[in-house]
């Protein structure tokens, strides 16, 4: 999220959504997020919202950049099948722990 700040490093209010919007676009401009979360909003993938899986399952992670390069890192593991370009008609990589997604594009992994 981009959310201006004044002089002091504060948050800025608006009355609405309209009149924060050149804030918002220069604060965009300097790619410098006030917020950065996972599913939109803090907590999104924890606790009671974690998501699970068992032993042996298999999941398939997507992860969407919108401007930053990012490298997500399965701890402990390896994506047993890659897709860094997100599109599934390219043949994978495979058993890679790590991987590269650039700013605004997908990417996608199954993992056991």
């Amino acid at each position: 999220f981009y959310v201006p700040t004044d002089e002091s490093g504060n948050f800025r209010r608006y009355e609405d959504l309209l009149e924060s919007f050149d804030d918002t676009l220069q604060r965009m401009k300097t790619l410098t997020p006030s917020h950065v979360v996972f599913n939109g909003r803090v907590g999104a993938l924890t606790g009671d919202n974690a998501l699970t899986s068992k032993v042996g399952e298999t999941v398939l992670l997507i992860h969407a950049q919108a401007n930053r390069d990012t490298r997500p890192h399965l701890i402990g593991g390896h994506g047993d099948l890659v897709w860094e370009t997100g599109s599934f008609d390219d043949p994978p990589a495979t058993n890679l722990e790590t991987w590269f997604i650039r700013g605004g594009s997908a990417g996608a992994a199954l993992y056991t």
